[in-house]
């Protein structure tokens, strides 16, 4: 069983653009989307960067897309995110409101950004368990904001700020042999903000938040699991606080497959710290450089046969899938990794 993730580009400005650009059969990221959905052909798929519509028109349009390909997903799941959901507050102390960063999570409109499963085995939506609700500074241990003393940007929007910028899901899946259950997030990125380093304390709890799970702080946790999204974090380069990520990979509940590439390889930054090969993304170099931000992690009881990261050497026939520049699906790289029971 193949699970995969991705931040592709599957976010647009405004509400309905996405499923414009779907059916239109011209967008050249969407085309470029399809085409490495095609070829890695994952069982299951997280996509961290899809915009959410209430009747999900845009997500059925794409699954047409992929099964007129070949790649059947007869079963979706998508709950509204946080991302773009107004709070009618300040949220980033800047005196504004009403913009982008002043919703739950940072988004153009509600929906912006959300999450998407896609999979060839059923999901099991009436047993979803969404931990998107969480007040921030309600989970244990939470590492909240101040600026000269004083909550920030307010005690206000602190007592309704939600941890997850996107989401944080459970989602039980009717897999070959057993039960899976997929916990799937995308975080913010650790950047963005001022002294107070308000996105990168959030990020550091969203990531934390697995291990918290992981360890029944929320109820038992449900059965094999596998953690599958967007960290936006490093455990070695990058900004942040790096050790949440190296934390959350060594917890013996869990195992790191360490999926590789050689056109992460071949696209190390100088003075990068960490392997290159293991780089899910890539930036400009060192703004913020090549990071490892996308994961799948397997519960340490799976039985892991296979891992990468699409993101071919640039002799690699399959480099023209991702265009001339390798960014024509932006700068993201879908994680696989294969697992049996």
């Amino acid at each position: 069983m193949r699970i995969a993730t991705w931040a592709a580009p599957l976010s647009r400005d405004g509400p309905g653009l996405l499923l414009r650009d779907i059916l239109s059969g011209k967008d050249g990221q969407v085309i470029a989307v399809q085409q490495v959905l095609h070829h890695v052909a994952p069982d299951v798929l997280v996509l961290t960067e899809f915009d959410f519509d209430l009747t999900g028109v845009a997500a059925a349009a794409l699954a047409t897309m992929l099964a007129a390909d070949g790649l059947d997903y007869p079963y979706r799941f998508a709950l509204p995110p946080n991302s773009g959901q107004p709070t009618g507050l300040d949220m980033d102390g800047n005196g504004y409101l009403g913009e982008a960063r002043d919703a739950q999570g940072y988004g153009k409109f509600s929906g912006y950004g959300g999450l998407l499963i896609l999979s060839r085995y059923p999901i099991l939506s009436d047993q979803v368990v969404d931990f998107s609700g969480l007040l921030w500074r309600d989970i244990p241990g939470a590492q909240m904001p101040q600026r000269d003393g004083q909550p920030f940007p307010s005690d206000a929007a602190q007592a309704i700020q939600r941890l997850s910028t996107t989401a944080h899901w459970a989602v039980p899946i009717d897999a070959p042999g057993g039960p899976l259950t997929l916990l799937t997030f995308a975080a913010t990125p650790p950047v963005f903000d001022g002294p107070e380093d308000a996105n990168g304390l959030r990020n550091a709890d969203e990531v934390r938040f697995w291990q918290l799970y992981l360890d029944g702080a929320f109820g038992p946790p449900g059965p094999a699991v596998v953690i599958a999204g967007n960290a936006n974090l490093d455990p070695v380069d990058g900004d942040g606080i790096r050790g949440v990520m190296a934390t959350l990979l060594a917890d013996p509940p869990l195992q790191d497959p360490t999926p590789r590439s050689a056109g992460g390889r071949a696209a190390a930054d100088q003075g990068q710290t960490g392997d290159p090969a293991l780089d899910t993304a890539d930036w400009p170099d060192g703004a913020p450089g090549n990071l490892r931000v996308s994961y799948v992690l397997p519960a340490a009881t799976w039985n892991v046969t296979g891992a990468g990261v699409f993101w071919p050497a640039p002799d690699d026939p399959d480099a023209a899938l991702l265009g001339s520049d390798g960014l024509l699906a932006g700068p993201h790289h879908l994680v696989w990794v294969d697992v049996s029971r």
